[in-house]
């Protein structure tokens, strides 16, 4: 997409194929990256509208990405939460943002013990603290699993820092408790070894001990909060429970635990020629040791997203499907039927995540404006990145900056609204309106120019 009134913002085409009304409110919060495209976050509106758009690089380059976007509380406020940083070898090096709901940063946290913040996870808690995914290299035997007698291998490692202090308050490691054996995938001859790949991070609302994902040994682990000793395994070669055949998954993203053993997964399985990525939701007895299937969610026609991906639970029984490297994202009804099924449009486009999230926002900066004259009438194009409450457009113009007088008000139409005015005017200023007609923010006053488009 492009806009006159702010022609540095271009992001990507937002493409509704379903839209109806009976979904769940909330915008969708995702990022954009990959292609040649600008990356960054993005929020949607439920009619597939732009909400907000920040662009941290000007290509698909994979030096700097913003992934991994979510709306989380942080002391009670709600905030925006985001990976910035590069990527290397399929994880982040990088640090984590926290907005606040003026898009003004508040804080940025950083990995300790020498480490980088990786993309896959930041989950703030209650305890004003953070949890999220580091990578790190060691080097060990991996004769038995057919690599050399020093391999390099990259861990998975959880941290949790106090957000206020920067504390390092809790880690675990993934090469302390998770053997090589378990993974799916083998050493090769050259580059590092990923045999675990920690993609998730939870709290388990029943116990508070913590879940945490591998991506290659199709498993999820119960860790305790204290100890960092693992409780069970879930899924792979070693599970302690016995998972019914249509419950199975691999090389999955994003479990979160509902509490009483329920869990969301996005199984991405491989994509073809094998079976299509699915939202997954699963039960797990952890008296009996059996896991079960409760729903799954499939796309229509099928998708294969062989990595990234989330499933979101909302009210009404509704589920969020984000999926993943097709950069698709769907909300199914308490019934299963899609109510919203929309995609970025792109060639190379991926969103790692997708949710529907509530959000309201009025940004520090001002409106932007652009005034065009064409014959004897003028145009205005104005748009406010990431406003969330405006419902209409107060115009005023005039022949100089300080004799403007209201000339018209104007609905909201998209991320950016096109008004025309009878007449041509050397100056314009619009304010913004919320739905009551209580004045939010104006613009700066504009000189018109001649238009050409």
């Amino acid at each position: 997409m492009s806009f006159v009134s702010r022609p540095d913002l271009r992001p990507p085409r937002i493409l509704m194929d379903v839209d109806l009304p009976t979904q769940q409110p909330g915008l969708v919060v995702t990022d954009v990256h990959g292609g040649t495209a600008q990356q960054g976050p993005l929020l949607i509106d439920r009619n597939g509208e732009l909400v907000w758009f920040h662009p941290v690089s000007d290509d698909g380059s994979a030096h700097r990405r913003a992934l991994n976007v979510r709306v989380q509380n942080y002391l009670g406020q709600p905030v925006i939460t985001y990976f910035e940083g590069a990527v290397v070898d399929a994880h982040g090096e990088g640090v984590y943002r926290l907005l606040d709901n003026r898009y003004r940063l508040i804080k940025t946290v950083e990995a300790r013990r020498g480490m980088t913040g990786d993309l896959h996870e930041l989950l703030l808690t209650e305890e004003g603290t953070a949890l999220f995914t580091v990578y790190g290299t060691a080097s060990g035997d991996l004769r038995p699993v057919g690599g050399p007698e020093r391999g390099l291998y990259f861990y998975g490692e959880v941290q949790e820092v106090d957000v206020a202090t920067g504390e390092l308050l809790f880690s675990w490691r993934s090469d302390h408790h998770v053997g090589f054996d378990e993974s799916y995938t083998r050493p090769s001859a050259k580059g590092v070894w990923d045999y675990f790949h920690i993609n998730s991070i939870n709290v388990d609302p029943d116990d508070g001990n913590l879940i945490v994902s591998s991506r290659c040994c199709w498993a999820f682990y119960k860790i305790n909060r204290r100890s960092g000793e693992v409780i069970w395994r879930l899924g792979g070669k070693g599970s302690d429970f016995a998972v019914d055949a249509d419950a199975r998954f691999a090389w999955q993203h994003d479990v979160t635990p509902l509490g009483r053993g329920v869990y969301t997964i996005f199984d991405n399985e491989g994509g073809p020629p094998g079976k299509p990525s699915r939202g997954l939701v699963i039960r797990a007895d952890e008296r009996a040791r059996t896991a079960s299937l409760v729903e799954q969610y499939l796309h229509e026609p099928p998708l294969y997203s062989i990595v990234l991906g989330s499933v979101q639970t909302l009210g009404a029984g509704h589920r969020f499907v984000g999926w993943g490297t097709t950069s698709y994202f769907t909300e199914y009804s308490g019934s299963g039927r899609p109510v919203l099924d929309a995609h970025l449009e792109g060639r190379g486009l991926e969103s790692y995540r997708a949710f529907k999230l509530p959000w309201n926002a009025e940004p520090t900066e001002r409106p932007a404006l652009v005034a065009e004259s064409h014959g004897d009438v003028t145009l205005a194009y104005v748009s406010w990145n990431g406003a969330t409450g405006v419902a209409r457009w107060g115009v005023s113009a005039g022949t100089s900056a300080s004799g403007l007088h209201p000339v018209g008000v104007s609905d909201r139409m998209g991320f950016e609204t096109v008004i025309t005015i009878r007449g041509v005017y050397s100056h314009l200023q619009v304010e913004a309106l919320d739905d009551a007609g209580r004045p939010l923010l104006a613009s700066e006053v504009v000189t018109t120019e001649p238009g050409g488009r």
